[in-house]
């Protein structure tokens, strides 16, 4: 039988670079970077100072200020993206099809902010002061069951929670589902709103993320000999999803294909990846194989690339293992060099990076790349946009636990792509 054709009709995102995609992604072809001293909290106490902050995002304005107080950070920008990418989309949600429209939206950490503060409450105060809002909010599926309520969405509705890959887990899973016939359309992506005191804490003493404090801008420096880690950020990107007989239909614009899924685990560690990329390998190989694509068909990458000094050099391992000499020629980035590390919300933004790229023919840069690093010896866009023609490209997620998650995106003409 043939398979069921996935494609991406509406983009919306809330992100470092900016409060929707056309500003943010044109803060990445212009190489900004969106990092900056953390201005929501105090850090001074802290190894790290800076953070890839959301700047300028008003929910009372968004959601009106009762719903907004009931509301996490991350659920927040969530339900911002949602609202661009449907508004993008053209897609009306009604009586009429509102069982068929679903969402699934990934997180890492979910409603951490929320949870710190009725801590201190309770700490403080005593048990009776905590918020009875308090557990709906930090719920990590709070952001999808808010979107489902705030747009009338009666389809399926589920959070992923795979750390740092859940973005990419939750795009991958939505289009299976449209693909099997359980929703004709799905809001699907990631949300993150986790720079908060304990998380900047937690990860400063696991020695994860950089404590470049006299230089916050070039801190985050993927593939770079001289990277010390990554730099937490924050913020919200998510995709509709179609059938592309549910598209056609409707007259959509049809603005890339999902042609390609996998995700494996690294069975290995709870936070490093396996040192040889192998499970992350074969992450990759997977979603070719879903895609029917040989490697050498990829025209770009975008890459996990925490800028940790484990995370890239297992990447480029894997990338060489799967593409072999082509990964000489295949030109990858990693957008965390500008966007920070969104985490749960990562490989959503980086789908939807891809699928500018495929629309523009351009490729954004890895910036802050200054030194190689003979383990990091590919071509990482440094420093400068790219122009090409992109027929297929990839987005590559790896998570604590061992999670992988891959995407493949491709050009939507032609009747048989994908299939």
């Amino acid at each position: 039988m043939e398979r069921k054709r996935v494609v991406v009709t509406g983009l919306g995102c809330i992100s470092p670079l900016g409060n929707d995609v056309h500003s943010t992604w044109e803060g990445l072809l212009a190489g900004q970077s969106g990092v900056g001293p953390i201005t929501q909290f105090d850090p001074s106490e802290f190894k790290t100072h800076f953070a890839a902050e959301v700047k300028g995002f008003d929910p009372d304005a968004l959601l009106g200020r009762r719903d907004a107080r009931r509301m996490d950070r991350f659920t927040q920008l969530a339900v911002g993206a949602t609202r661009e990418a449907l508004a993008h989309s053209g897609l009306k949600v009604d009586q009429g099809n509102s069982y068929r429209v679903g969402a699934i939206i990934g997180t890492g950490i979910g409603g951490i902010g929320t949870l710190l503060v009725e801590a201190q409450k309770y700490v403080e105060r005593g048990p009776r002061w905590v918020s009875p809002f308090m557990v709906p909010m930090m719920l990590p599926d709070t952001a999808a069951g808010q979107v489902a309520i705030q747009f009338g969405l009666r389809g399926p509705n589920l959070a992923v929670v795979t750390a740092c890959a859940s973005g990419s887990n939750a795009i991958g899973e939505a289009a299976e589902m449209i693909r099997r016939g359980a929703a004709d359309a799905m809001l699907a992506g990631g949300s993150e709103g986790s720079i908060v005191a304990v998380a900047v804490a937690g990860f400063n003493v696991m020695d994860a993320i950089s404590s470049r404090n006299d230089d916050p801008q070039r801190a985050s420096r993927p593939f770079d000999l001289n990277r010390d880690g990554f730099v937490i950020g924050e913020g919200a990107a998510l995709l509709v999803l179609e059938s592309y007989e549910h598209a056609s239909q409707r007259g959509a614009q049809i603005l890339a294909e999902v042609v390609g899924y996998a995700a494996t685990n690294d069975a290995f560690h709870i936070t490093a990846p396996a040192e040889n990329g192998v499970p992350a390998a074969e992450c990759m190989r997977l979603a070719l194989e879903n895609a029917g694509l040989k490697p050498s068909q990829i025209d770009y990458i975008n890459a996990h690339g925490t800028s940790t000094q484990l995370n890239d050099a297992s990447e480029t391992a894997a990338i060489k293992s799967v593409f072999g000499e082509d990964a000489y020629d295949t030109p990858i980035s990693s957008t965390k060099s500008m966007t920070g590390h969104l985490l749960g919300a990562a490989g959503a933004l980086e789908a939807l990076v891809c699928v500018k790229a495929l629309q523009d023919g351009v490729m954004p840069p890895t910036i802050n790349y200054e030194v190689a690093d003979p383990a990091c010896d590919l071509d990482y866009i440094p420093n400068q946009k790219r122009e090409a023609t992109l027929n297929y490209v990839m987005s590559n997620s790896f998570g604590f636990g061992g999670h992988n998650a891959c995407l493949v995106l491709g050009q939507p003409a032609g009747d048989g792509l994908g299939s």
